[in-house]
């Protein structure tokens, strides 16, 4: 027993001691201890602060000769990893920054702009020159600037430029075989911010320049791309478009939801198909309005179309000329389809109509798809688990139910617009016209539809419930 009071006595002493000794070390040694143990264990909380929320990248790509050079601007914010040699309160110091500025341009640019001439890879590459440019500077508008403001000296030590608030011009070359050649380029410079947008310029040898302007890392893209490529990424653009959006999807599935045959789809898709080429076309040629408030108006509209189709199954109208309503909403959904085209139109690469087919050819591709799984699907359901006049209700109230909500919150957005009179001038009349010639040939398609419908007896045998009277007989 007194040996354990000895023991005891001992640890008490021992704690008192190192209780003592964690005293004496000062509290700011403690937060330093602590502040290292948190920038060991938890690295992104001290550097995801440094990733700046958005830059923009300008580029020129020229192919001449033998060489294919690369002038890029990039916002020296997104280099947080880079240490650059500083002075006073955090000027840059130009002077000694020589290594830190080639190899931000190493690890940041050059690594991530892959270029290609004929599919193959430009391996080879040369890193010319970097420079240090005020944000202020604006050679960066032509190619003869920037490539000039490059090569001139760089920036004395006397200018005070904090290193975040610089730009970093970067010259990049790469042999190549011919500047006729077919070139592309794959940038994943997306990782230098949150948002990163691009401006690239594609000199053609024959003087004509492509702009590019993309958000992120867009993959692959052809500068001067051939008809047939721009095409085929035309294609795959509508049809995943259609496939993505919803709004289409659940426009489409109100219209097959009672027109389950193919004798009654045929006139109302064709006419849904003529109606948005018609205004996809006109868009792409400048006939849209460019003011803010179109695009509210025409996202309000397409959530319309929606409620209004669903609404005339749930009191089962009769669908003789359900065609007629199909072209007037196309004709919306083609602006629509038009907001998209005309954000991409830059791949196009010149090719304004081949692509303009190619990307509806796209969405009728997937109009296809949808109709093919929707009518057998629909089919199925109403033959052996509900009937046919309860489950379009049921299905047309869940659709206009989505849609009478999408429309209410469109149609706040278009009331934050403030609507003004047009300009009454000589622009004004040749609007009106361009649009009154678009209203004669809406006319004539829809008078030709109607006679093309009627000669194949395809629009006098649908009921109200949506199959032909032939296919119930």
């Amino acid at each position: 027993m007194p040996y354990l009071i000895e023991i005891n006595n001992k640890l008490k002493e021992t704690m008192k001691l190192f209780s003592t000794k964690i005293s004496s070390i000062s509290v700011k040694k403690l937060a330093t201890a602590c502040l290292f143990l948190m920038a060991t264990l938890f690295p992104t909380l001290s550097t995801a602060h440094d990733i700046p929320s958005r830059v923009t990248v300008y580029a020129f790509v020229k192919p001449e000769g033998n060489q294919l050079t690369a002038l890029l601007r990039v916002p020296m914010e997104a280099f947080s990893e880079i240490s650059f040699p500083l002075r006073g309160p955090g000027y840059i110091q130009i002077s000694e920054a020589d290594f830190a500025l080639n190899d931000a341009a190493r690890v940041y640019i050059t690594e991530s702009m892959h270029f290609y001439e004929n599919g193959e890879e430009l391996t080879e590459k040369q890193l010319e020159t970097v420079r240090v440019s005020l944000p202020s500077d604006r050679s960066f508008t032509t190619y003869d600037d920037a490539l000039e403001n490059i090569l001139s000296p760089p920036l004395d030590d006397s200018v005070d430029l904090f290193w975040r608030q610089g730009v970093l011009d970067v010259m990049v070359t790469y042999p190549i075989t011919s500047e006729e050649s077919q070139f592309s380029v794959n940038p994943e410079i997306g990782t230098l911010s949150n948002q990163t947008t691009t401006v690239l310029r594609f000199l053609v040898p024959t003087g004509a320049e492509r702009i590019f302007n993309y958000l992120g890392n867009p993959g692959i893209v052809q500068l001067d791309p051939r008809w047939h490529q721009a095409a085929f990424r035309f294609v795959k653009m509508g049809f995943e478009h259609i496939l993505e959006g919803l709004d289409h999807l659940l426009f489409l599935f109100c219209l097959v939801i009672p027109l389950r045959s193919v004798r009654a789809l045929i006139p109302v898709i064709t006419s849904f198909t003529i109606a948005h080429s018609l205004t996809l076309i006109s868009s792409a040629f400048g006939m849209a309005p460019n003011a803010l408030w179109f695009p509210p108006l025409i996202e309000t509209l397409i959530a319309l179309s929606i409620v209004y189709m669903a609404f005339e199954n749930i009191i089962g109208a009769k669908l003789e000329h359900r065609w007629v309503a199909a072209f007037g909403f196309g004709l919306v959904h083609g602006f629509g389809f038009s907001f998209l085209f005309s954000d991409t139109l830059q791949f196009a690469g010149g090719h304004l109509f081949s692509s303009l087919l190619a990307f509806n050819v796209g969405v009728e591709l997937g109009q296809i798809l949808v109709l093919i799984l929707v009518i057998p699907i629909l089919n199925i359901l109403f033959r052996n688990f509900i009937k046919e006049r309860i489950g379009t209700i049921l299905l047309s109230a869940l659709l206009a139910h989505s849609a009478w909500h999408w429309m209410l919150d469109r149609g706040n957005s278009l009331g934050q617009f403030q609507l003004q009179m047009p300009i009454i001038d000589s622009i004004f009349f040749v609007g009106l016209m361009r649009w009154g010639m678009m209203l004669i040939l809406i006319a004539f398609v829809l008078w030709g539809m109607y006679e093309l419908f009627r000669r194949f007896s395809l629009v006098e045998k649908v009921s109200s419930y949506g199959v032909s009277r032939d296919a119930k007989s």
